[in-house]
């Protein structure tokens, strides 16, 4: 039999941001990790700690987030790994009436890749991430040698006027057997 090996799939490395101040933050939080990663075109690299933060600009008051960061690597292009997310967002019962309001649940795409755009749909990376320690920290720690804008995000992480707030939170859980820092798979 005669013929072309089929093509093998393309993926990239992304970095997803997820939080969440609203119900079960923790179970919330476990929960669209797994669904983030219920498809084949997505595949879970690592998984950061999750830090405990106070609500980054918006009203006032907010219960404190809970938030975290993962590596994925995907097939999807970066708009179609935007509507999963928002579709993982939705699917936890999110909804988007006061800008940085209080959520069920946040998910970012923070790098996707080399990529850079300045798509207002889509910014990468993610125009606010360089500031943002709850973002920074925890990716720091599930990959101590990730760089943004050519920077070490622990680095970044230090710097952000957030820092400060940042508080350890170990109550998230096991994933199922899936390690709660570190890496889960080898590309």
């Amino acid at each position: 039999m005669h013929g072309k090996a089929p093509a093998k799939t393309a993926y990239t490395r992304a970095v997803l941001a997820l939080g969440s101040n609203l119900g079960a933050r923790n179970e919330t939080l476990s929960e669209a990790v797994a669904d983030l990663v219920d498809r084949p075109e997505v595949r879970l690299l690592a998984v950061s700690p999750i830090v405990q933060t106070k609500a980054v600009g918006g009203p006032a008051g907010q219960p404190d987030f809970l938030n975290m960061v993962i590596s994925v690597e995907t097939s999807l292009e970066p708009l179609e790994l935007l509507r999963h997310c928002q579709s993982v967002e939705n699917k936890h019962h999110r909804v988007r009436e006061i800008h940085w309001g209080p959520r069920t649940l946040d998910v970012d795409v923070i790098v996707y890749g080399d990529v850079e755009s300045s798509d207002p749909v889509l910014t990468l990376p993610h125009p606010f991430a360089a500031v943002r320690a709850f973002v920074l920290y925890p990716w720091s720690q599930m990959d101590p040698s990730a760089t943004l804008n050519g920077q070490p995000v622990g680095e970044l992480a230090a710097r952000a006027a957030d820092f400060p707030d940042l508080k350890p939170f170990d109550g998230f859980g096991d994933f199922d057997g899936v390690p709660d820092i570190g890496a889960v798979e080898q590309p």
